[in-house]
């Protein structure tokens, strides 16, 4: 995992979007409910969310329409998500404060570094990464998420049993994440194929995932089970 030690690529432009007044009121007001300050030293997920329960973690959440989802139907878990648009994490914010959500908490910073720096070892029971900038162009290939250092840091972070869920509307994406994670040693891939898994029946479609399905794209599940 060296080469993300000090790594000058990252797979996410920060972009400024606009901001609604409801969201930019909810980063003001719920904030210190809901949201995780970035600091280099791990965290204390179980005095984060004041219990021990499973855990999910799902990088770059978007509008965090499906987060919040899962947050409300699964109340026996804890839920982490990840995403640099702040936008997106205003309108999380909205979203667990009208569910009354108190197992789901936000960060607003680069996910290697989150994983890297404030995730322990050993802590998170599902890992989830949907609908990931593809960097379609070949030359910016190098910016997209999945390779295999990043792979390695998040088996370190997932617990023997956990389980790594990604989609994509890209095929050459799904076939390089494919090829990246089954070369992995520390994940087995729960597809009965060996390839692509059925989608997830409780996944809310996400903005990415819309938009994909209106311009006609596929849309490629995997799963893998850390060893």
């Amino acid at each position: 995992m060296n080469e993300l030690r000090n790594r000058p690529i990252r797979s996410f432009v920060v972009r400024a979007g606009r901001m609604t007044d409801g969201q930019s009121r909810a980063l003001d007001e719920l904030w210190p409910r809901y949201g995780v300050e970035y600091a280099p030293a791990p965290l204390d997920l179980g005095a984060l969310f004041g219990r021990e329960a499973p855990r999910s973690l799902e990088i770059g959440f978007g509008n965090g329409e499906h987060l919040a989802s899962l947050a409300r139907a699964h109340p026996e878990r804890d839920y982490l998500g990840i995403e640099v648009h702040r936008p997106g994490v205003g309108h999380l914010l909205m979203l667990a404060a009208a569910n009354g959500s108190t197992n789901l908490r936000a960060s607003q910073h680069d996910a290697v570094e989150v994983l890297r720096e404030q995730i322990a070892p050993d802590s998170l029971d599902e890992v989830l990464v949907l609908f990931p900038d593809p960097w379609h162009k070949k030359r910016h290939h190098k910016r997209r998420l999945i390779q295999p250092a990043f792979v390695e840091l998040i088996s370190s972070r997932m617990k023997r049993g956990g389980v790594f869920r990604l989609a994509t509307d890209w095929q050459a994406y799904a076939e390089q994440m494919l090829d990246v994670i089954n070369a992995s040693p520390s994940f087995a891939n729960l597809s009965p194929t060996g390839d692509w898994m059925p989608r997830p029946e409780e996944r809310a479609p996400t903005r990415f995932e819309k938009r994909g399905a209106r311009l006609g794209h596929g849309v490629w599940d995997l799963a893998f089970v850390r060893r």
